[in-house]
């Protein structure tokens, strides 16, 4: 089956790989990019007892200034992937959560650290951040990257529709908007795409899709790639 991956790069080239193992014929199309973004070094000039991480972009997109202060100390990342890019950035002491924001929020409230540097993007939920705050631990959010639209130049769309897709993944609503958007104003991705299904990792990202997609979507049990990947069993 065509599945269609929304996620930016460099993560679409890894789902892809994994779409492939499956069986599947992935056709990246990301929705969105991210792009690094200058940090006010004054954020930095403050007395954190640990880091808080729940994108691997954050480090990514980190530059060595931002890096280089808080190296030192204890980073909590929200999963694997994210602590292993940790660890890649010079932090010496990683712990891993279990994946999921809520986890990792609980899991440093009862640490109990005074101040949290949390290295995010600008576009983002507020719950991780409004958690520790309710905890009473100070949090100072160091933005280093902005996840933008992406410029789908018309080759890649026509190569992407040129023939039926089976399934979309979409990772987050921003792609979910841009992707109803894309069915709206061209004809030939709503033909595509007309019989397949819309797999969300949330249901907050399948909320964004337009009323008439919901016979088509299918939502995650749990905002993890393995068990978003597990829908498309049986679809083929």
């Amino acid at each position: 089956m065509r599945v269609l991956v929304t996620r930016p790069q460099p993560a679409a080239r890894r789902t892809a790989e994994r779409l492939a193992a499956l069986g599947h014929t992935p056709v990246i199309l990301s929705l969105t990019q991210t792009v690094a973004v200058p940090v006010d070094p004054r954020l930095l000039d403050r007395d954190f007892d640990a880091v808080a991480v729940t994108s691997a972009n954050a480090l990514r997109h980190a530059t060595r200034a931002v890096l280089a202060p808080l190296a030192g100390l204890p980073c909590q990342a929200v999963g694997k992937r994210t602590a292993a890019a940790a660890r890649e950035a010079g932090f010496r002491l990683v712990i891993t959560g279990s994946g999921v924001a809520e986890g990792l929020s609980a899991r440093i409230a009862e640490s109990r650290p005074r101040a949290v540097a949390y290295l995010c993007g600008r576009v983002r939920r507020p719950d991780f951040e409004a958690a520790l705050a309710a905890a009473g631990i100070a949090v100072t959010a160091v933005e280093t990257y902005d996840t933008v639209a992406a410029d789908l130049s018309p080759a890649n769309l026509a190569a992407a529709f040129a023939k039926p897709v089976g399934a979309v993944l979409l990772y987050s609503q921003t792609a979910a908007r841009a992707f109803a958007g894309l069915m709206a104003a061209k004809a030939e991705v709503a033909e595509a795409v007309g019989d397949a299904s819309m797999l969300c990792l949330s249901g907050r990202i399948a909320s964004a899709l337009d009323p008439s997609f919901r016979e088509k979507v299918a939502v995650a049990r749990e905002p993890e790639e393995e068990a978003l990947l597990s829908l498309l069993a049986g679809r083929a």
